[in-house]
């Protein structure tokens, strides 16, 4: 409790010394795990979710979420006290034909389904990478429609790469030419540069998530060296070694960049937590998709031809052969939010969110026995 309050008391000065105030605006980067729609309105896209049953928990139709119904980014939003964001270019189309006359104050997400921390990363399939997404980012800037005194006082949101990582085992794709430690090195340097262009533009206020275990997602279903009755050890140990590397980059923010705040959301170890005691998480089934068909419900796409969906997508860790269920969502939302150390470090996003240069960060709300 006392390390608890010392930690605000230090968070309320390092704020106000930096001038932040608590952000009314996030601006999310990423893959599906984020993708809030971006996909939907990208013609050249075919990495798409805007079909039944997607979004038929919550939204009652389909969104462009891969998932049953709300992401991380949507929980978060919700737990700020404002709207869900939009995707960038379904807000974009409507500030072009002049339905709207400028972007919705409370941010955007740039991310995009399938997408990679490298350029090269399914490219094919018409996918939105992060470096492009960043420039959408920046283009912005230029037409003034963010100012840097709001770009200040704004949460970045990142989370990318178990699309690269997944890639890297896929038998009919080329072999790569970098060995998986020389890949993962390959992406940290894109996600340190990532950070170095949101600190050139006025970000201060960064949370990177690491990526959950990848190896375990029912589409391992479709690798003829992954294992059906584990997880893919080869693969979750190069998750392992990237996740090391983004908190490294995490921590040496305040070094690399003064005046800036960042935190480590380790997802992955979370999941695994919710893997190890389905029970307690309120899980019947954390190995199989919910929706789709095959080996591990992961060899066909939910809502595509054959599939088939489970009667309560509450008790599934996954909704479809690589995503997780809304549930799923809303568990590792409010460890994010208000977890503890082990998941979220230095602090949690609700601490994050509530730095301000007049007052001391709001009490952090307790977390229950499940909130890790």
């Amino acid at each position: 409790m006392m390390r608890s309050a010392a930690l605000g008391v230090y968070l309320a000065c390092f704020s106000c010394a930096l001038g932040l105030v608590a952000p009314a605006t996030v601006f999310t980067f990423g893959d599906s795990i984020f993708d809030g729609g971006n996909n939907h309105f990208n013609n050249k896209c075919t990495a798409q979710a805007d079909f039944p049953p997607y979004g038929s928990s919550y939204f009652h139709y389909p969104t462009g979420r891969f998932t049953n119904g709300r992401t991380v980014v949507d929980f978060i939003c919700q737990f700020m006290g404002m709207g869900l964001q939009l995707p960038f270019l379904e807000a974009q189309s409507a500030v072009l034909n002049g339905s709207w006359k400028s972007y919705p104050s409370n941010g955007l997400n740039f991310a995009s389904a399938g997408s990679g921390v490298l350029a090269a990363t399914n490219q094919d399939l018409g996918v939105t990478a992060i470096e492009e997404q960043l420039q959408q980012f920046e283009a912005l800037i230029q037409e003034k429609q963010f100012q840097t005194p709001e770009i200040r006082q704004s949460i970045f949101l990142l989370e990318s790469g178990s699309n690269d990582i997944f890639n890297y085992f896929l038998p009919f794709a080329p072999p790569s030419q970098l060995d998986p430690d020389a890949m993962v090195r390959s992406m940290l340097a894109q996600v340190s540069s990532f950070i170095s262009r949101i600190y050139g533009v006025g970000g201060r206020r960064i949370a990177v998530f690491s990526l959950g275990p990848v190896g375990c997602v029912p589409a391992r279903a479709l690798l003829p060296a992954a294992p059906l009755d584990k997880c893919y050890d080869q693969m979750n140990s190069m998750v392992r070694i990237y996740n090391s590397g983004l908190e490294d980059l995490v921590k040496a923010v305040p070094a690399n960049y003064p005046g800036a705040v960042a935190v480590f959301g380790d997802v992955f170890h979370l999941v695994e937590r919710f893997r190890a005691d389905p029970p307690r998480y309120g899980f019947k089934d954390v190995s199989n998709a919910c929706c789709g068909e095959g080996r591990l419900g992961g060899m066909v796409q939910c809502g595509k031809e054959g599939y088939k969906e489970c009667g309560n997508p509450r008790d599934y860790l996954f909704w479809d052969y690589f995503h997780p269920s809304e549930h799923t969502y809303s568990r590792i939302s409010k460890a994010l939010w208000a977890g503890r150390n082990s998941t979220i470090r230095p602090f949690n996003l609700h601490t994050l969110f509530s730095t301000s240069n007049q007052t001391q960060p709001k009490p952090k709300p307790k977390p229950n026995s499940n909130n890790n």
